[in-house]
């Protein structure tokens, strides 16, 4: 199924998985393997939420169905 919701904010701010990547500290591969449905430590979810300009109370519009 994958993160379709990071996916598309990525893709709405323009950025690539790269630039993500070296905004949030974490590799490109990371960033893709979340993308496609594999899970990520919460420090990761924080780095990515904060990277994309979001507050961490915004957590459930980039990691919908996460507890």
């Amino acid at each position: 199924m994958g993160n379709d919701a990071l996916k598309q904010i990525r893709g709405e701010l323009l950025m690539s998985k790269a630039e993500l990547a070296r905004k949030a500290g974490v590799s490109p591969l990371t960033i893709d393997r979340i993308e496609k449905g594999y899970g990520c430590r919460l420090e990761t979810k924080r780095r990515i939420i904060l990277a994309l300009g979001y507050d961490l109370s915004d957590k459930d519009k980039i990691f919908p169905g996460d507890k």
